[in-house]
C-alpha cells in the first residue's frame, strides 16, 4: 500500500501542508517539526511521487554529469571517480539523482545542450580537457548553471586544486633533498592541468635560482602509465640525466619509476621520483610513492555546494581553489 502526506498527517498530527513543507524542506518549518515528519515518513516506507514534486519545487531534481576529454578514460580514472563519488554523496543528501550527459539519445546526435533541455536537468557539472570547444560553451553561455571540475573558465563557476601551492612543494621538498638537477614529467599543454603544472614548475624552479634546462622539460601527453615511462626513457638518454623528477600525475610518475628499474637502475638511490594526485596505488607500489595529494572529497563538496547554491540562484559565478598537501613515502632521496 501507498503511503501518502495524508497518512503522515494522520500519525503525526501535523496539517497535510506542514507534512508536504516538510517533505519538500521549506524554510518556514521549523527543524524541529521536520525533524518529526522525516522521522515518521522514513518510518512507514513513504516514496515521494516525483511528478508531483517537480510540479511543486519546479526542479527536476536531476544533475547532469558530463565527461569530454581527451584522455579517454572518464571515471575510470581514479582522480575524477573519487571526485565523482564525492559529489554524488554531497547531491544526493539534498535529494539529487544523477545523469550523464551525451550527444546521443536513441541514436540520435544531439548538442550537450540539448541533452539538457530534452531531460531538464537543473544543473551540469562539466569535466572536459578543452573548455572552449564550441558545444562545452553553448552550454556555459546557456541559462543552465554549470561548474567545472579540474578546469577553469571565465563565464562558468569551477572548482580546482591549487596547482602552484602543489608545485611549490614538490620542489621544495626535491631542493631541500639537495637536488638541483630536477626534470619534470608534464601532462598534455592542451589540459588545464597540464598547463597550470608546467607553468607553475618553471615559476618554481627561477624561484630557487635552478637552470632552466629545454631537455629536462618532457611531454608525458595525457597523463598515462605509458606517456611517463616513454619520457623517462628519454631523460634517461642525456648525458646528464636528473637526480630527481616532478611528474605532473601518478600515473606517469609510477610509468617513470618502472622506466628506471628496466634500464638497471633503483629509485631513490639513483634518480627521485615525485608524483601528483595521491591515487591508492601510490602506497602499495615499490617504492612507495612520494606524492602531491589532492583533496577529491573537498572537491566533489565544493562542486555540489556550488552547483546547487546556483540551481537556488544563491550565488553568481565562483571559483575554488582546494589546498593540496605533499606526501612523503619512500621514493625520494636526500643527496645531502
Amino acid at each position: 500500500m501507498t503511503v501518502t502526506i495524508y497518512d503522515i498527517s494522520k500519525e503525526t498530527g501535523f496539517s497535510p501542508t506542514t507534512v508536504s513543507k516538510a517533505l519538500n524542506n521549506y524554510p518556514d518549518v521549523s527543524e524541529k517539526t521536520k525533524k518529526i515528519i522525516l522521522e515518521k515518513a522514513n518510518e512507514m516506507g513513504y516514496i515521494p511521487n516525483s511528478h508531483a514534486r517537480i510540479l511543486t519545487t519546479k526542479k527536476s531534481w536531476t544533475i547532469g554529469i558530463l565527461f569530454d576529454e581527451k584522455l579517454n578514460v572518464g571515471m575510470k580514472h581514479p582522480f575524477f571517480n573519487a571526485v565523482i563519488e564525492s559529489f554524488k554523496k554531497n547531491v544526493e543528501a539534498r535529494g539529487y539523482d544523477l545523469l550523464f550527459i551525451s550527444k546521443d539519445i536513441g541514436g540520435d546526435r544531439i548538442t550537450y545542450l540539448d541533452h539538457c533541455k530534452i531531460r531538464g536537468v537543473d544543473g551540469v557539472i562539466i569535466i572536459t580537457s578543452d573548455p572552449q570547444n564550441n558545444e562545452i560553451q553553448e552550454l556555459i553561455n546557456s541559462d543552465f548553471p554549470c561548474v567545472l571540475i579540474d578546469n577553469e573558465c571565465s563565464r562558468a563557476s569551477s572548482v580546482h586544486s591549487d596547482d602552484i601551492q602543489g608545485c611549490y612543494l614538490a620542489i621544495e621538498y626535491l631542493y631541500s633533498l639537495g637536488h638541483r638537477r630536477i626534470a619534470h614529467i608534464y601532462g598534455s599543454l592542451d589540459t588545464f592541468a597540464g598547463q597550470a603544472r608546467y607553468n607553475e614548475f618553471l615559476n618554481v624552479i627561477r624561484r630557487f635560482k635552478l637552470e632552466k634546462k629545454d631537455e629536462y622539460l618532457v611531454d608525458g601527453g595525457y597523463f598515462s602509465y605509458e606517456g611517463g615511462y616513454n619520457a623517462m626513457k628519454k631523460l634517461l638518454e642525456l648525458k646528464e640525466p636528473p637526480t630527481a623528477v616532478f611528474a605532473s600525475g601518478d600515473f606517469m610518475a609510477i610509468g617513470a619509476i618502472n622506466a628506471i628499474k628496466d634500464r638497471g637502475l633503483r629509485v631513490p638511490q639513483d634518480i627521485s621520483v615525485i608524483g601528483y594526485d595521491d591515487l591508492d596505488l601510490c602506497k602499495y607500489i615499490t617504492p612507495k610513492l612520494t606524492t602531491i595529494r589532492q583533496n577529491t572529497d573537498l572537491i566533489g563538496e565544493n562542486a555540489a555546494e556550488i552547483l546547487i547554491n546556483a540551481i537556488d540562484k544563491k550565488n553568481s559565478r565562483t571559483s575554488v581553489i582546494v589546498p593540496v598537501e605533499l606526501v612523503i613515502r619512500d621514493s625520494c632521496e636526500s643527496l645531502i
